[in-house]
């Protein structure tokens, strides 16, 4: 509950969490990001349901009985919403609204939501757009409740296979045409990336898990004013600003997009441009919540998102943050880690010195012998 700017109580809306649960990854830290992010999307998680299967059932997800028990949850808790912690095929959302008898949404639609609402760049909603159309353009033929969240001005209204045919004609032109608007962002992007590579102009971005304090350490570090919110994806857009640096050198730190794990192929590829930002800098900064129990593993997440995005050698600092909150060491696979506090600034001077000492040098002391034939060189 909270209240209006009219004093009005407002009744959030009532969600199920429902699970499968396969034994492929850690079920319950899984389900505590999901309830961050139902809380993210404004919503309240009321009741948590899993089965455990050896896999989802192809039909619905769950087993009949099993998803009997849910629509009774349902009813009788007055869900206005069930999120699934998987992304569920076409067929399974459907038979999924058939039977239950509030709206269904799986991890990756609950992400999207997430993202549409708080993209604020034109770059930002057309990433957002193409990947709710990738999303949507197999699933048209459900046109459940689901469909009506995505944005782009698309909704799944047909009654006919003429209609769906046209929607999904309709949904093809749209991809390639926001594919080809972001392509001459890219095109933009590039040619910033070569003039700051020419004019000598060295990049530090930061990356890491969602919630890990990015955008405080770069409102520390440049006085940026970039909002600061104790939310998942508080920042999809992302942020540049000089920076000083102990030895004198001015650089550009980058603020980016969280990442996530199981994070939505649709989401990797639609915000490649903009984490390539992060990929092109001179050096990564990984950052992470020490404070968080799933730490090492938000810390795992971040180098396998680099990897598949196609960093190269440059240097990856490993900043465990929050450190202020906890006295708990991370081991971090054995790196030299470096402890700061983005909040009350505790560490920020070390972690300066440690990016001066990672980037390449701009000067070198080198000792000349010149013959007296070139002296006019000097």
């Amino acid at each position: 509950m909270h209240t209006t700017g009219t004093g009005e109580r407002e009744t959030l809306p009532q969600v199920i969490l429902a699970a499968v649960d396969t034994g492929e990854y850690d079920m319950e830290s899984s389900l505590l990001e999901l309830t961050e992010l139902v809380k993210t999307d404004g919503g309240e998680v009321i009741a948590t349901l899993i089965q455990k299967r050896e896999s989802p059932d192809r039909a619905a997800c769950l087993g009949s009985g099993r998803l009997e028990e849910l629509k009774t949850l349902c009813e009788n808790m007055g869900a206005d919403r069930v999120v699934f912690d998987l992304e569920l095929t076409p067929t399974q959302q459907k038979n999924l609204e058939d039977a239950l008898p509030c709206e269904v949404m799986d991890r990756t639609m609950l992400i999207l939501d997430i993202f549409a609402g708080r993209a604020r760049s034109a770059e930002g909603r057309m990433q957002v757009e193409l990947a709710q159309l990738q999303y949507l353009l197999p699933r048209l033929a459900g046109q459940g409740a689901a469909m009506d969240r995505l944005g782009g001005g698309l909704r799944a209204r047909g009654a006919g296979e003429t209609k769906l045919e046209s929607d999904r004609r309709h949904i093809r032109r749209r991809i390639q045409s926001v594919r080809e608007q972001l392509a001459e962002v890219e095109r933009s992007r590039e040619g910033r990336r070569a003039r700051r590579k020419k004019d000598g102009v060295p990049t530090v971005a930061i990356v890491g898990y969602t919630n890990a304090g990015k955008s405080t350490l770069l409102n520390k570090l440049t006085d940026a004013g970039v909002l600061a919110e104790d939310k998942l994806f508080a920042t999809l857009d992302p942020t540049v600003r000089g920076l000083k640096l102990p030895d004198g050198r001015e650089a550009l730190l980058i603020d980016t997009v969280g990442f996530l794990r199981r994070l939505p192929h649709h989401l990797v590829q639609a915000f490649r441009s903009t984490l390539e930002e992060a990929v092109e800098a001179d050096v990564i900064l990984n950052l992470c919540d020490a404070s968080s129990p799933e730490a090492e593993e938000h810390l795992a997440v971040t180098r396998e998102l680099l990897a598949e995005l196609g960093t190269r050698d440059q240097p990856v600092l490993t900043v465990l943050n929050k450190c202020d909150k906890t006295l708990a060491l991370l081991d971090s696979r054995g790196e030299k880690a470096i402890r700061i506090s983005a909040k009350t600034g505790a560490g920020l001077p070390d972690l300066l010195s440690a990016v001066a000492a990672a980037l390449p040098p701009d000067r070198r002391l080198v000792h000349l012998l010149l013959p007296f034939s070139v002296g006019g060189l000097t």
